[in-house]
């Protein structure tokens, strides 16, 4: 087998791969002739899936920062083509995730998955690779289906392996199933004396047993992501993954520390869309922090704030409203021609930089599930604890960032002094400081929301929006599925409902 070391594997994909996402030649032959699979370091394709599932500017612009970071108010913006601000439609934005999803690395995550088999003969020492690929292809599939609802799963990525073009939908509910007992198997089958990828694994460098956190952490997540639907059944992953043993620091935070260059795909895709030509965060129709992200932060006297906001004009943290536009702004905020929108908060450029982290999970999102678990009744321990502890590491984990956006110790103990834990609203206690401490993780931030209702948002009524005024549920489907894969696509809509901005899946069900 020809291996390739990390930094020859990064090389290779940041000179092949173009901003438009296209395979490495190499990848491409995989997909279509399993037997190159011989010749290719199963460590190069681990790397090369984190930071496509990390992604590049097409869809972070589209998806993460369009969509969802403006559904979420925690940035607005005035360009309709923000269309997420203001609940409009546009295919190629809504489709962006599973156009990059389902024609790049979902592919290569099935294939390093099965080529990595260790019950085949003389694959066992790759057992370790193969665990961090089904765990990494649960990563990859959770964003998919909590955007879109039913998708394809079980035969996605089996193109050429077993002909199968046009794969049917499945099931959210079945889906869910499936990956929480991946990630059960591959929790339970990493091994400390097999080989491991090493520094070909972006995430961890290869550190086992930070993997088998981060798989029962996931557990967790998608446990409490059933909380509406099956009760028992998140109950048990929820009791489950905390047995098993989660995140217990900020070291054990999931995320790839980018880089800017050799190529796109090493850097981090919301930082290209920020700093594309250098100067982006500067323009005038750049995104600026919400009013009601701002506000929250104001009103609890959030340290974070100073450190995320930077206004041009030199002024104080001020947020801009969502659902207006260059011209309707003005009914607003009748001075805006004066400063030009200078005097809104954009983000501190340290956050979007190309060679800043991109982060999947983190250790305070865990603590807040656990005073979440321990509320419910389905864990031992003090939930508030747990939520200090949450709140704490989310101020922290700061420093990932860069040591100027560091919140001091005395910062954070005054901060939780001033806003001390409430039990008796602790849903929406522990929602509003998830939704916080997941900003620049707008994939969780979306469907975290949409599982508690927590922050309590304000819809807009942006004219001619296509969710009658309310925040879209999900994304819409690409165009294409209706012709290219009519069966599949029509099973979905008549399981699932319309394919719309409204229409509500299998966990996010109205209570």
């Amino acid at each position: 087998m020809k291996y390739l070391n990390y930094l020859t594997a990064l090389v290779v994909a940041a000179l092949l791969i173009p901003l438009n996402g296209c395979n490495t030649d190499s990848l491409s032959e995989l997909n279509e002739n399993p037997t190159v699979a011989e010749e290719i370091d199963p460590g190069f394709i681990l790397a090369y899936t984190q930071l496509q599932t990390s992604g590049e500017r097409y869809e972070n612009w589209r998806t993460q920062l369009i969509y969802q970071s403006t559904m979420m108010q925690q940035f607005a913006t005035l360009p309709t083509y923000w269309a997420g601000d203001k609940y409009l439609y546009i295919g190629s934005y809504s489709a962006a995730l599973w156009d990059r999803a389902f024609t790049g690395y979902i592919k290569d995550l099935t294939n390093l998955v099965e080529i990595t088999d260790p019950t085949v003969d003389g694959q066992e020492d790759l057992v370790n690779y193969n665990s961090i690929a089904r765990i990494w292809k649960v990563v990859a599939f959770q964003r998919i289906t909590d955007i879109y609802g039913d998708v394809p799963y079980f035969g996605a990525g089996k193109g050429f392996s077993e002909r199968d073009f046009f794969p049917t939908y499945d099931p959210q509910s079945e889906i869910y199933a499936d990956m929480l007992n991946e990630l059960e198997v591959a929790a339970g089958q990493l091994s400390a004396s097999a080989s491991t990828p090493g520094t070909q694994d972006l995430i961890y460098g290869g550190d086992v047993e930070k993997w088998r956190k981060y798989a029962y952490s996931m557990m967790l997540r998608l446990g409490l992501r059933m909380v509406k639907v099956d009760q028992a059944a998140a109950q048990e992953w929820v009791q489950k993954a905390i047995a098993g043993g989660v995140m217990d620091s900020n070291d054990d935070i999931s995320y790839i520390q980018h880089t800017d260059g050799p190529g796109g795909i090493n850097r981090n895709g919301m930082g290209e869309v920020f700093n594309w030509n250098g100067e982006r965060y500067t323009t005038d129709d750049s995104p600026r922090l919400s009013t009601t992200f701002v506000g929250w932060m104001q009103e609890h006297n959030d340290p974070r704030l100073e450190r995320l906001s930077w206004v041009v004009t030199g002024g104080p943290a001020q947020g801009m409203p969502n659902g207006y536009d260059a011209s309707t702004i003005t009914q607003y905020d009748p001075t805006y021609e004066e400063h030009n929108g200078d005097a809104y908060s954009r983000i501190n450029p340290m956050f979007v930089l190309k060679e800043s982290p991109m982060v999947f999970q983190t250790y305070a999102e865990v603590e807040f599930m656990i005073a979440e678990a321990i509320e419910r009744g389905w864990a031992t321990g003090n939930a508030a604890d747990h939520y200090n502890a949450g709140v704490r590491a989310a101020m922290q984990m700061y420093s990932i960032y860069d040591a100027s956006v560091e919140v001091p110790s005395a910062e954070i103990d005054a901060y939780l002094a001033a806003n001390p834990y409430d039990s008796a609203n602790w849903a929406q206690q522990i929602g509003e400081q998830y939704w916080a401490a997941t900003f620049l993780n707008f994939y969780e931030v979306y469907a975290n929301w949409r599982r508690t209702g927590y922050p309590q948002l304000t819809p807009v009524d942006y004219p001619g929006n296509q969710s009658n005024g309310t925040i879209p549920r999900r994304l819409i489907y690409p165009t294409s599925e209706a012709s290219n894969n009519p069966e599949g696509y029509n099973s979905a809509i008549n399981r699932q409902g319309p394919d719309e901005f409204t229409t509500r899946f299998w966990w996010d069900v109205a209570q």
